[in-house]
């Protein structure tokens, strides 16, 4: 694919709790100072209540203002991706979030992706899928880890495992992150993690911060379900050193020495209570964030109105169970950093500019450059790409079962308009039988016999066929033929293109568009290729469908038509020209053919990048080709395959596709003036609706 600098990166974890908040956080803020519209988007989020929101999402959009809604900022609750994995709709899983994020790819110069947090039901294999979308979406990752509870070696290994997984499946990680590291193994950590990784990855480490890792007191409420006696105000007070009032006032003034501290004594100590607030607002003690009484215990009414009449009131809250039990309950509490902590958020993207090379980080993501593309985004850009100037397309096959579902297919995604040709009773009751939710009324139906054009198109006929000796009658009798119907219709622009073959030999389908509709002035030649999109890019095959035995210029003009059906689809042309043998070793006729073709294409073509001979391995692996040609900047990392003959193309298009699982769109027909594309008698509906959208993109190009 053509190389797009970089617009998002995926921020990624294998574990929950790992701190994700503090790079989200700290990135949008740094990228907010670099470009001026920054988007955010999380592909599958936590459940939430019935008229709530992701915390996470709720956070940034409202910290930042982003102009973005937040059912537009994630594509699946956790919940729905568990039911569509259930129902074996792991496409739709894929689909969706390609589109949901292209969507706010569109508005926003830069995207920050944020994945799963590892958190409830459904998270096994979560790792897994995070991987997968970060492919998929095409963008660069950082992996961040959390150092709690790990040895030095163990936090190396498993952020070198994570490391493996993205590289593995063609995802390039810009940086590792070891979180919530103690402050004092800081540089030990960078130290180790620059011994393990590649140089152009960018290592840091992140200290453990109490104000990070503790409760505000209004997630000490939720959690604890307390009740709000005083200073509802300042629920949002961050939680710093929790102390236990269990002794004397005096004593226990002693132990008030940290800022932030909360303090936590039973409801009946009208002392302790009175003391901390006094010591709170006095300058030889630090402040308190708020005071949490135990035992189901609630002040005397006296003190309550004592505790009113204070101008400077940190939240005071009862919850019940004793003290031991209630110290416990909130060192468990797991913190989130949300919207109105704003201590929390300032903290985060301090900590993050202080402790993570920014500058290094900002260089990389905005000059980064995407390679390659995976099926499901290539499919993506194809139906926007057809959306974009909808275009008529003619299927002359229209009481085809498959034909009918992909056309409701393709109405429902509104990728083109809709003919079918064929006795419009007939096909009613065909959809009828399918119990097909087609809408007629979205497409057209056309009988050739009984159509306003039937004579129109015969006489048309006539006129360009007589000097092959086809009379009046002749061209009424080969206008009934439903493949000479829809090619005319694009040949006098009635439609834009046509794809047959469902049911059709590829002669049938092709050769009325040979007689009238012609090649283009500068190819005496229709040839095909494949789409083949494999696991991690898109190559095109050629010609794997119409030409048996090409000779030396029909193998270069089919390499140029495919270059340029490349380019139409936003492929970048890189041509290996295929044969048994590798630059100026082989001999033979084949060889030799091969290597006159490549000849041709560098005369009448010089702008091209082509290489040939070359053998299928030394065209796709970079190894092989360095080690065979060395010199050339096609070996190793071809995307468009020109074999040697139809055999050859035919078998190995079917051979690729069966073992390795790849989506085959085509055959593309190359060459005409206008599109006309044949199906193989074996398709798919999927075979169906992308040829369609292919062909709306060629005749947007005609």
């Amino acid at each position: 694919m053509k190389r797009a600098t970089n617009k998002a990166v995926y921020i990624a974890t294998t574990e929950p709790n790992s701190g994700k908040s503090i790079i989200s956080l700290g990135l949008m803020q740094l990228l907010l100072g670099k470009v001026s519209k920054v988007g955010y988007f999380r592909p599958i989020i936590d459940d939430f209540e019935e008229g709530g929101v992701d915390n996470h999402i709720n956070t940034v959009l409202n910290y930042f203002n982003l102009d973005l809604k937040f059912e537009d900022a994630y594509a699946f609750t956790r919940s729905e991706v568990i039911q569509k994995k259930h129902d074996n709709k792991d496409d739709e899983i894929i689909s969706k979030i390609i589109e949901k994020f292209k969507a706010v790819e569109d508005r926003f110069d830069f995207v920050l992706v944020e994945g799963t947090s590892f958190s409830g039901k459904g998270s096994i294999g979560e790792f897994d899928i995070n991987v997968l979308i970060a492919k998929n979406l095409g963008v660069p990752a950082i992996i961040l880890e959390s150092g709690i509870g790990k040895t030095l070696n163990e936090l190396v290994d498993s952020l070198h495992l994570a490391y493996d997984s993205f590289e593995d499946k063609g995802v390039q990680v810009l940086s590792v992150i070891g979180n919530k590291v103690e402050q004092q193994n800081i540089q030990l950590v960078v130290s180790e993690l620059e011994k393990y990784f590649p140089s152009e990855v960018i290592v840091n480490a992140i200290p453990l911060n109490p104000i990070l890792a503790n409760p505000s007191i209004k997630e000490i409420v939720e959690v604890l379900n307390a009740k709000i006696l005083f200073g509802e105000a300042y629920i949002n007070n961050q939680a710093g050193y929790f102390s236990v009032g269990a002794m004397q006032l005096p004593n226990y003034l002693n132990h008030l020495l940290k800022e932030d501290s909360l303090v936590i004594t039973p409801g009946d100590r009208a002392d302790l209570i009175l003391g901390a607030l006094q010591a709170n607002v006095s300058e030889n003690y630090p402040s308190i964030s708020g005071i949490v009484l135990t035992g189901g215990l609630i002040p005397e009414e006296s003190i309550n109105k004592l505790i009113e009449g204070l101008s400077d009131v940190v939240p005071i809250i009862a919850v019940d169970g004793g003290t031991f039990a209630v110290v416990n309950a909130i060192g468990a509490i797991k913190s989130q950093i949300y919207a109105e902590n704003k201590q929390k958020i300032s903290t985060s993207i301090k900590d993050f500019e202080k402790y993570v090379k920014v500058d290094d980080l900002i260089e990389r993501l905005i000059t980064f450059e995407t390679e390659g593309i995976t099926p499901r985004m290539f499919q993506y850009n194809l139906l926007k790409k057809a959306k974009s100037e909808r275009k008529h397309i003619v299927l002359p096959e229209g009481l085809d079962e498959r034909i009918l579902r992909a056309t409701k297919q393709l109405i429902d995604v509104d990728a083109a308009e809709i003919t079918l040709l064929g006795e419009r009773k007939e096909i009613e009751e065909k959809i009828m039988a399918l119990d097909l939710a087609l809408d007629l009324d979205k497409i057209n139906i056309i009988n050739p016999v009984e159509s306003i054009h039937f004579d129109d198109y015969a006489e048309t006929l006539f006129e360009l066929r007589k000097h092959k000796n086809v009379n009046l009658v002749m061209a009424k009798d080969l206008m009934e033929d439903v493949s000479y119907y829809g090619t005319m219709m694009v040949y006098k622009g009635h439609a834009d293109g046509m794809v047959s073959g469902a049911i059709h030999t590829t002669q049938h389908t092709i050769l009325p568009a040979l007689q009238f509709i012609k090649t283009k002035p500068e190819a005496s030649i229709v040839s095909s290729v494949f789409f083949m999109c494999l696991e991690d890019r898109v190559s095109v095959y050629g010609d794997c469908a119409i030409n048996p035995n090409p000779t030396a210029e029909q193998l270069a003009e089919i390499a140029i038509s495919s270059a340029a059906t490349s380019v139409a689809f936003d492929i970048d042309p890189k041509i290996a020209m295929l044969s048994y043998s590798s630059g100026t070793s082989g001999v033979g006729e084949d060889v030799v053919r091969v290597r006159e073709a490549t000849e041709i294409i560098k005369r009448k073509r010089p702008d091209l990048k082509v290489e040939g001979p070359i053998q299928y391995d030394a065209a796709v692996d970079i190894k092989v080709g360095k080690l065979k040609l060395p010199d050339s900047e096609v070996a190793g990392q071809a995307n468009v395959f020109i074999f040697p003959d139809l055999n050859t193309g035919n078998n190995t298009y079917k051979a690729v596709q069966r073992e390795t699982k790849a989506l085959a769109i085509g055959p593309i027909i190359q060459g005409l003036n206008k599109p006309v594309n044949d199906l193989s008698r074996g398709c798919t509906i999927d075979d169906i609706f992308n040829t369609v959208v292919v062909t709306a993109i060629q005749a947007q190009e005609s």
